[in-house]
């Protein structure tokens, strides 16, 4: 399974990292991805960062305050959220591909084996 952590409530500008801890498996050859699922909407395509060659992708209300991450020697993704806007609430869920691509996770929204239960973000001040 895949376990998320680090969810909490922050400030608007504040910063959280959310760590996926893989177990049962390696994720060297997992693409992983972060969802988010907010109160009254559809699923939402955050990050991902590709098994291959570590290639990024990130929706475009993200860029330049999210960085995705992989430790595969911990076996483990994160994702370093700075600068936290209220719209950035939800439950992060994170999902793993095996030898999926960044696009078809990210882009097409497919080829995920594994999802998580997910972390909670609230950002309020």
């Amino acid at each position: 399974p895949l376990v998320e952590s680090g969810g909490a409530l922050a400030q608007p500008g504040g910063s959280l990292r959310l760590s996926c801890v893989a177990s049962g498996f390696t994720l060297d050859s997992y693409t992983v991805g972060w969802f988010r699922q907010a109160p009254g909407k559809d699923r939402e395509r955050v990050s991902c960062i590709d098994y291959n060659d570590g290639s990024t992708y990130y929706t475009d209300s993200v860029k330049g305050r999210f960085t995705i991450s992989r430790d595969n020697a911990k076996n483990t993704v994160y994702l370093q959220m700075n600068s936290l806007e209220p719209e950035d609430t939800g439950v992060y869920i994170c999902a793993a591909g095996l030898f999926t691509t960044y696009e078809a996770m990210c882009v097409l929204d497919s080829g995920m084996d594994y999802w998580g239960k997910g972390t909670p973000v609230f950002v309020s001040s």
